[in-house]
């Protein structure tokens, strides 16, 4: 696997396990608590930031994967435009 995979993976996990202790400390009680408060504003810091990288790291994906568009089309002169047969 790659460093980029592991990455990704292990970033996945701590956004799980970030939502689960904000979970945890709202479902128990202890997030009404100051230190409660705290440790509950530090795990939501946690799970953005590596959201925040996931969701960098699937747009880079999503860019590597589009088509580029075919540049004989922009390339391509346009033709002359016909001239009028002269008349005398």
């Amino acid at each position: 696997m790659s460093d980029r995979g592991f990455l990704f993976l292990f970033s996945l996990l701590m956004i799980a396990a970030g939502g689960a202790s904000v979970a945890y400390l709202v479902a128990t009680g202890q997030a009404g608590t100051v230190d409660g408060l705290f440790l509950t504003l530090t795990a939501l810091l946690l799970t953005v930031c590596f959201a925040l990288y996931v969701i960098y790291v699937i747009h880079r994906a999503m860019e590597a994967a589009k088509p580029t568009a075919p540049a004989a089309k922009a390339a391509a002169t346009p033709s002359p435009a016909k001239a009028a047969p002269a008349q005398s």
